[in-house]
């Protein structure tokens, strides 16, 4: 009788949250392991093509059998074979030839020269990924201020009421930072140079000694590949790697970019806790496991966390920046591999979050009236003492009569004495002003609509915003997949 095999425990597999839970399709196929493979292999076979072109031997057909494979990728028989050959490129090279039947790509290469490229065209395609979905969220945050431009509401400082502003104000303030955050990533686009093959210290010489002495063909080759990879421009005098300066250049605009988002998601959590507005909630949601009335903020949470998770990443660029021995080292390694996929992801997280939350927030214009109602006659102070000097009070008697009326009707209101704001009735009431319950009257209502200029800058925002979309109107358009 035969005895059944004994069944084995399935390997552990450590997933990684940012893709699994929080990136979308696109973003992660730029950074998978099959997808950055897939691009090594269009890379090599660019540089045969090119490098026949200009006159290198490479037997008919050789080219075709590396195209017929290139999609042909087992990660696990590549990862068996770097655990013989303990380098990871040699690995690849190997298993891509078998693969071909044929020994011809990498010819006057070195690992630098395949993985720089391969890793600055995956930040470069990223880069766009993250511009389009910034897009996107500015064209949401200018519709979602003018739709609530004209809706008077109390602005703080120091988280204090302040003065009056409007809601619109409110959204229009974060998403003109957001803008100047994505002005700020689209130099880095513009900008984002390849280094090329360059060789182990930047020099071309096993390119200038494969093409026979001849410098003018390798920096013909380094030119063709830089085309191939399609980055508006190339560093010229660099070394093995390029400068880990850029990294924090493309880190430090994704932190950037996100710091509106970030301001945003944390006053619009504040607002919810004061039930001024909501982020939105979906049928069927559940807020806290042990307490069916909650209604939390977690999408905010999530954008303000997804931030903090950026920042770490912003700190590891700086560790990386300016810590370059000779023409290269390969010390960075294990932290790029961690820092620029993972930034990337973050990033697509936060702004999948940031659009959902623009598409599904909610402004409970009833409750805004109600604290309105409450903190104008405070933040009508200056006016009425502007006013009780025209009709002829002293202003520091007047400015102590306001004080200390105000001090009293702020204490009663948070002992419970009073329900309501009474201070105008009680600065009617007083000799020193001169002011009569009209004039109050006048000042509340005209306070209540003066915003300043706050229409006016929504519209700015609106207008500038309009011109981006207009530029980027597939991008405009981009709506955000379901969220966990």
């Amino acid at each position: 009788m035969m005895t059944a095999p004994i069944p084995t425990m399935p390997e552990d597999v450590i997933s990684n949250v940012l893709a699994e839970r929080y990136a979308t399709a696109p973003m992660r196929a730029i950074w998978s392991g099959e997808g950055k493979v897939r691009l090594e292999r269009e890379l090599w076979i660019a540089v045969m093509k090119a490098q026949k072109d200009l006159g290198i031997s490479i037997p008919d057909g050789v080219i075709e059998s590396y195209e017929r494979v290139k999609n042909q990728v087992n990660l696990e028989s590549i990862m068996q074979r770097e655990r013989v050959t303990r380098h990871d490129v040699k690995a690849r090279i190997e298993e891509f030839c078998d693969l071909a039947g044929h020994e011809h790509i990498h010819k006057g290469m070195t690992s630098r020269d395949l993985t720089e490229n391969v890793e600055q065209l995956q930040v470069f395609r990223a880069l766009q990924v993250i511009r389009n979905k910034a897009v996107a969220a500015l064209t949401k945050f200018a519709a979602r201020a003018s739709e609530t431009r004209d809706i008077p509401f109390t602005a703080r400082t120091h988280n204090v009421a302040a003065q009056v502003t409007t809601v619109g104000k409110r959204i229009a303030m974060f998403g003109e930072e957001m803008l100047g955050g994505l002005q700020q990533l689209e130099n880095v686009i513009a900008t984002y140079p390849a280094r090329g093959l360059k060789g182990a210290v930047g020099t071309r010489l096993d390119q200038i000694s494969l093409f026979g002495g001849d410098a003018a063909q390798a920096r013909a080759l380094d030119a063709k590949i830089v085309a191939h990879l399609g980055l508006p421009g190339s560093l010229d005098a660099v070394g093995q790697v390029y400068p880990r300066s850029l990294d924090f250049r493309v880190i430090s605009a994704l932190c950037d970019l996100a710091s509106g988002p970030g301001d945003f998601a944390r006053t619009l959590r504040l607002m919810a806790g004061h039930e001024l507005a909501s982020e939105g909630f979906a049928k069927g949601q559940v807020g806290s496991s042990a307490m069916p009335h909650k209604m939390n903020s977690r999408s905010c949470e999530r954008i303000n966390g997804l931030h903090v998770v950026l920042k770490g990443y912003l700190a590891m660029a700086a560790g990386l920046a300016g810590d370059q021995w000779n023409e290269g080292d390969v010390s960075c390694s294990v932290v790029r591999r961690v820092m620029l996929p993972d930034a990337f992801l973050a990033m697509d997280g936060l702004l999948e979050t940031l659009l959902t939350v623009l598409n599904q927030m909610e402004v409970f214009e009833a409750v805004v009236a109600q604290e309105l109602q409450r903190y104008l006659p405070f933040l009508l102070t200056t006016t009425v003492l502007m006013e009780a000097v025209k009709t002829g009070a002293g202003r520091e008697e007047a400015h102590e009569a306001i004080k200390e009326h105000a001090v009293a009707v702020a204490k009663d209101l948070r002992t419970g004495k009073v329900s309501t704001n009474n201070l105008f009735d009680r600065l009617a009431a007083d000799e020193r002003l001169g002011l009569s319950t009209d004039q109050f009257d006048a000042v509340f209502e005209k306070g209540r609509a003066n915003s300043g200029d706050a229409a006016a800058q929504v519209n700015h925002f609106a207008e500038k915003v309009a011109t981006l979309a207009g530029k980027h109107p597939t991008a405009a358009a981009y709506e955000p997949g379901s969220i966990l």
